[in-house]
């Protein structure tokens, strides 16, 4: 049963959450901890995020700097080949162009089929921190669209050079992102839309939204979809408030608006606490409209919000 599958079983409205890997040097304590309070919920997948190098700069003696790579956040393959170990839950890894050469994307699928792993995010992922647009790396792909390909590829039988994979395991099936208010790098809506229109017709079986606040942003998005001729689930994500500082780091890194409602209220909070509790009064709500709209599913950001989505879910499954 494919992840798709899942999002459109009839019986239930489907529970599912995106975890981060450990920061490089801590251990899956924290990680195992928001899975454990969820469980609770029956997730029927769980998402885990991938993230590229980073370049930091080191001063050295003389006055001379020293460019360093490094990752943050190593293991996503790892880290779902260990959910699925320990808890049995189906895991989607993301996939991602950012930092990746076509030749470390392939293994990557390869290690992927070693473990049993058939389900993708395929994404572009972030740029670099020190680069102004999106490059990639090497030969890597410079758009979703271009890795999907060759994922396709891969199932097909084919290395991304073009030889024959003698022992084609089993295929692998894929979601994408997409963006109600519109990717940052997208020049318009339409445009944007007709991205995510490729990527369908390119095999992805389901979208995720990017995080938003305003459901009608939503269904706005998903009524333009529709009419595009885009038939595939639109699963909606949320993540609630849970800080006083996301007012502002919400809107600038994810590029999504906080409606004047929710960002009048937050401004009465004066305590981060006083924030949690309105992010999960207006995730509740949020996701009762969804579900009375008929989203077919409603996938968690969790990143410092597990005990926020477990009371919201509660309330809502």
């Amino acid at each position: 049963m494919r992840i798709v599958d899942l999002i459109n079983q009839k019986n239930s409205t489907p529970f599912s959450f995106e975890v981060l890997p450990p920061l490089k040097g801590d251990g899956t304590e924290r990680l195992y901890q928001t899975i454990d309070c969820l469980l609770e919920f029956e997730p029927r997948y769980v998402n885990i995020t991938a993230h590229r190098s980073e370049y930091v700069y080191r001063e050295l003696e003389g006055g001379l700097v020293q460019r360093l790579r490094l990752r943050r956040r190593p293991g996503s393959i790892a880290i779902a080949a260990a959910i699925q170990r320990r808890y049995g839950l189906r895991v989607v890894p993301h996939l991602v162009c950012s930092g990746n050469t076509r030749e470390d994307l392939e293994y990557q699928l390869i290690d992927l089929q070693f473990l049993g792993i058939s389900d993708l995010l395929v994404l572009r992922g972030d740029k670099a921190k020190d680069e102004p647009t999106f490059k990639p790396t090497g030969d890597g792909p410079l758009h979703a669209t271009d890795l999907i390909e060759q994922v396709n590829r891969f199932n097909n039988g084919f290395f991304h050079d073009g030889s024959p994979i003698r022992h084609p395991g089993e295929p692998f099936s894929f979601g994408v992102a997409c963006y109600p208010e519109k990717h940052e790098e997208a020049p318009n809506p339409k445009a944007d839309l007709d991205v995510l229109k490729r990527k369908v017709s390119l095999g992805a079986e389901y979208a995720v939204t990017q995080l938003f606040f305003d459901n009608e942003r939503y269904f706005s998005f998903l009524r333009r979809a529709r009419e595009e001729g885009i038939t595939v689930p639109i699963v909606p994500g949320v993540k609630p408030l849970s800080k006083l500082s996301q007012l502002s780091v919400l809107p600038k890194t994810f590029h999504c608006d906080l409606p004047e409602a929710l960002y009048a209220e937050a401004r009465k909070c004066k305590t981060d606490a006083d924030v949690k509790e309105l992010g999960i009064e207006w995730a509740v709500e949020q996701c009762k409209g969804l579900l009375k709209g008929g989203a077919p599913n409603i996938h968690f950001y969790t990143v410092g919000a597990a005990e926020s989505v477990r009371r919201i879910a509660r309330q809502i499954y």
